[in-house]
C-alpha cells in the first residue's frame, strides 16, 4: 500500500517541521532522509514555493519524491526579482516583462512557448500588476509600489465610509477571505 502527501516547500529549505515533519511521522520512514533528498532536489528553486509529493511504501518505507513546478507567479516574481505583485493590479503597475521573459516563463512553467501558455503567463503576470512590453517602471511608479507595499505590509485599508454616508463612486462589499 502507498501513501502520498503533497505539501509545498521552500525551495532547497524543506525542514521536518510542519507541513512535512507530521504528515510523514505516523508512516514511521526516515524523515531527514526524506528532507534531504526534497531539499537537493529542490535547491535550483531556492527563493520559491515548490510543489512537493512524497509517495511512500509503507510496508517497505521506501519512498519517491517528485518535485512539481513553482506556481508561475513564483518564477515572474524571480524573474523581475520583486517580492510581492502589486496589491492594486489595475492602478499600480509592479513591474513589466518583455515578451521574451513571458515565453522563457511558459517555457520553463509549462515545457513550451505556445501561443496558448504564454497568455496564461500574461493573464497571472497582469494579476499582479505587472505589464508586458510596456517598459520599465517609472521613478513615480516604483514609488507608488512601495508605498502599496508598506500600506499592504501596515494593514492600511481605505477608511470605511461613515454610517449613512456613500462612499465615492458606490459602497462595496468588503472581500471576505474563506479559510481552507
Amino acid at each position: 500500500m502507498t501513501e502520498k502527501i503533497e505539501v509545498m516547500v521552500d525551495g532547497g529549505k524543506a525542514t521536518a517541521a510542519p507541513p512535512l515533519g507530521p504528515a510523514l511521522g505516523p508512516l514511521k520512514i526516515n524523515i531527514q532522509a526524506v528532507v534531504d533528498e526534497i531539499n537537493a532536489k529542490t535547491r535550483a528553486l531556492a527563493g520559491m514555493k515548490v510543489p512537493v509529493k512524497v509517495i511512500v511504501n509503507e510496508k517497505t518505507k521506501e519512498f519517491e519524491i517528485q518535485v512539481g513546478t513553482p506556481p508561475t507567479s513564483a518564477i515572474i516574481k524571480k524573474e523581475l526579482n520583486i517580492q510581492k505583485g502589486s496589491s492594486e493590479s489595475g492602478k499600480i503597475r509592479a513591474g513589466d516583462l518583455s515578451m521574451d521573459q513571458v515565453k522563457n516563463i511558459a517555457m520553463s512553467k509549462f515545457g513550451s512557448d505556445d501561443e496558448r501558455f504564454v497568455n496564461q503567463v500574461i493573464g497571472t503576470a497582469r494579476s499582479m500588476g505587472i505589464t508586458v512590453d510596456h517598459g520599465g517602471l517609472s521613478e513615480d511608479e516604483e514609488k507608488a509600489a512601495e508605498k502599496s507595499h508598506k500600506d499592504a505590509k501596515a494593514g492600511a485599508a481605505p477608511a470605511p465610509a461613515a454610517e449613512g454616508e456613500a462612499a465615492e463612486g458606490g459602497a462595496e462589499e468588503p472581500e471576505k477571505e474563506e479559510k481552507e
